[in-house]
């Protein structure tokens, strides 16, 4: 029998630690790559696909603002059970719950339907957003967060770049309607497939006597000390910049400019490309010298993709205006190691619940906005969007530098460990 060669063994280990690869991260990215291989095959075009289903703009609007409210008010209640049941338990009931609204809205071919199976299908990225923030936070040390969040959103867009050029091929080829119930067919049959791989996570559920102490939203809020606070505003402002035109962009790239659902999901590969590419080299040196500059560059890209999509004109313009969108990515990994970083570790899940609650229900009244917007001209909405992104960005960089510790002393400790 060969003996494995002990420098390969070494040089792979080096590789995990590198990239925080420990056995629940990879099982939870397995899952993540292939429920996202699913979704991402017909999640994008819902948009034109309730505008085929005869959906006004109204409806449209508040589909996006449905989907950003869902993952406000699914966020604390998903970290409340993944700190009362545990990370294995928490993730199949989530997935099991999503693969419940595929099956609604494929059955149903009707806007009616989408608005009501949303309230399930998005229970595996809204329930489960806090629990995967816990097990990295659970999983590795302070001064790998970054790093552990971002293998996980790299692997998360690795389908993105992929899956909605056959989707746009699909819909091409069978139209917008029959193309995406045959996306959800196959959307339907992997998360099916990853119960399997969710049941290999090991983790015991907490005490119960501890966990019944997590059921306390207002003491979560509380324990945000200041930099939480000054981020979760800053978030929220530049999140408005995201949602105003986020249910629009495939209308306008459609309607607009041209291009056909193929062209779509080359847009959308282009834009997870970018990503994939930054999200590494960010994470290493966010770790290493600190977070919240990354940040900054995060917020400044989230202003200027409305901007590049307002002087947009052709499909070429398009793919800039879409390598911008991607490159917000640059600093995510970032603000997230901060929130995961900022939050006491026996009430991490419910900590991150709340602050995704607290974001994203107010965040959702940038979609209706958006379709206010809308319906007085693409210029106008894009025009909104940007306008957020300045603000919340000029914000966040005047009350850093007017801080004294918070996120600044958390960074330098962590680079005292590094080295």
């Amino acid at each position: 029998m060969q003996t494995p060669d002990p420098a390969a063994v070494t040089r792979a280990q080096r590789l995990a630690h590198f990239f925080g690869l420990k056995r629940n991260l990879v099982i939870l990215l397995i899952a993540i790559f292939m429920i996202g291989a699913g979704e991402e095959l017909w999640m994008r075009f819902v948009p034109k696909y309730l505008q085929a289903l005869g959906a006004t703009v109204f409806i449209i609007g508040l589909y996006d603002a449905l989907r950003t409210l869902l993952g406000a008010i699914y966020a604390y209640p998903g970290g409340v059970l993944v700190d009362l049941w545990g990370h294995r338990r928490a993730f199949l009931t989530f997935n099991i719950l999503s693969i419940a609204g595929y099956t609604l809205v494929l059955l149903i071919p009707h806007w009616g339907a989408v608005i009501a199976g949303m309230f399930l299908f998005l229970s595996w990225t809204c329930f489960s957003l806090p629990a995967t923030f816990s097990l990295v936070g659970a999983t590795l040390a302070a001064d790998r967060y970054s790093m552990g969040v971002g293998i996980q959103m790299v692997i998360k867009r690795l389908p993105i770049m992929i899956a909605p050029i056959f989707g746009g091929v699909l819909i091409d080829r069978f139209g917008v309607v029959p193309g995406v119930r045959i996306g959800l067919i196959v959307s339907i049959l992997l998360s099916a497939g990853t119960i399997l791989v969710q049941r290999q996570l090991r983790q015991e559920p907490p005490p119960k006597s501890a966990a019944a102490e997590q059921w306390n939203f207002w003491r979560s809020l509380r324990e945000f000390n200041a930099p939480m606070r000054r981020l979760l505003l800053s978030d929220i402002l530049v999140r408005f910049c995201e949602r105003i035109p986020y249910a629009w962009v495939v209308i306008f790239a459609m309607d607009y400019i041209g291009v056909n659902g193929r062209e779509v999901g080359v847009l959308t590969a282009v834009e997870m490309l970018a990503a994939t590419l930054s999200i590494l080299p960010a994470s290493y040196f966010a770790d290493r010298y600190g977070r919240e500059r990354f940040v900054i560059v995060t917020f400044i890209m989230f202003t200027l993709f409305p901007i590049s999509l307002l002087m947009s004109r052709s499909f070429s313009a398009l793919v800039i205006a879409f390598a911008i969108r991607g490159f917000k990515e640059f600093g995510d990994t970032a603000r997230k190691a901060l929130i995961i970083d900022y939050c006491e570790s026996q009430r991490r899940g419910q900590m991150v619940g709340a602050y995704y609650l607290v974001r994203d229900l107010i965040v959702s009244a940038a979609a209706i906005l958006g379709a206010y917007l809308w319906k007085l001209g693409a210029g106008l909405n894009f025009l909104g969007a940007a306008v957020f992104g300045i603000v919340g960005t000029i914000f966040y960089i005047r009350t850093m530098r007017g801080a004294n510790g918070g996120a600044t002393m958390i960074d330098h400790r962590i680079i005292q460990r590094v080295r």
